[in-house]
């Protein structure tokens, strides 16, 4: 199988088993940029590793230091097999082209739950903007609940904020972790949003007051991202 190019993965796709997550921090804006470039050249140079990677993308953090990678498995052997038998030569090209790269972590989730921010036609975002939630202690049922309530509240939010597109939940395969990969249309706008009136995006309603005080989180982050790269099978 070839690499084909890609203007962004598919969120909603039903032969996702599972997303690894994860983060590497470069150092200056000039360095991602030749990180992106680099890894476009490490894998467009290569057949597609494995049938059970599904996507694969890149995105350039508003911090000028960070890209975050976003792929997309059947599962957890499939991962297993790729990083065994394909991913240190495309590493070794990367960090060959971009030496001294720190690589953050990883996490596995599963895709639980999407909802489009806005109705109307389909619009490519210009940001995507993770929200990670952390939890004291596993309980799977307690990551699902916290995102059901996030949807109640966005359910019945009399004055959603413009600018969003859509919002991909999923839960970490340890029971500890939330995140929300959400598109927006630009930056400006989820800067827009965050400094409407009340705390932080939604609106002033008992729902969103039930997310924001949910008992059990103890952390989190959300940070703005640049989307840079996104691969996927060929024919």
């Amino acid at each position: 199988m070839t690499v084909q190019f890609n203007s962004r993965p598919d969120l909603t796709r039903s032969d996702a088993g599972i997303v690894k997550v994860s983060t590497w921090d470069v150092g200056t804006p000039e360095r991602q940029r030749r990180s992106v470039e680099a890894i476009r050249e490490a894998w467009g140079g290569r057949d597609w590793p494995h049938p059970g990677l599904l996507s694969y993308s890149v995105y350039t953090g508003e911090d000028g230091r960070t890209l975050l990678h976003y792929s997309q498995w059947t599962g957890e052997q499939a991962h297993q097999d790729f990083f065994r038998e394909g991913r240190d030569a495309r590493n070794a090209d990367i960090d060959a082209a971009v030496p001294g790269i720190e690589r953050l972590g990883l996490h596995t989730y599963e895709p639980y739950r999407s909802t489009p921010l806005a109705r109307g036609e389909s619009r490519e975002p210009g940001c995507v903007v993770i929200v990670d939630v952390e939890f004291a202690g596993p309980d799977p049922a307690r990551q699902r609940d916290w995102v059901d309530s996030v949807f109640e509240a966005l359910g019945t939010d009399p004055g959603p904020a413009p600018g969003g597109i859509a919002g991909h939940f999923h839960v970490s395969t340890d029971g500890t972790r939330v995140l929300n990969y959400a598109e927006w249309e630009s930056a400006q706008a989820h800067l827009d949003a965050l400094s409407a009136p009340g705390d932080g995006i939604g609106s002033r309603t008992p729902q969103w007051e039930k997310v924001q005080s949910y008992p059990g989180v103890t952390g989190g982050g959300v940070h703005r991202y640049t989307p840079a790269l996104s691969l996927g099978a060929g024919g």
